[in-house]
């Protein structure tokens, strides 16, 4: 399983890196941005479903 978030669509309001700190950090600007290659371990799965869920741009995505 990987993340990444669609910088088009991100508006900065910083649900992925407050529920999924493992995964996500934020830039200068505050959007978010993947920590790391995007891979995500296995007791992060939950974490990374909930902020795509919760995105509400859409910008989180899992694969």
């Amino acid at each position: 399983m990987r993340v990444r978030i669609d910088q088009d669509k991100c508006q900065g309001h910083g649900r992925c890196y407050t529920l999924a700190p493992a995964l996500f950090g934020e830039d200068d600007e505050g959007n978010g941005q993947v920590i790391g290659d995007g891979g995500v371990a296995d007791d992060q799965a939950q974490a990374a479903h909930l902020a795509e869920a919760n995105c509400p741009e859409s910008a989180v995505i899992v694969e």
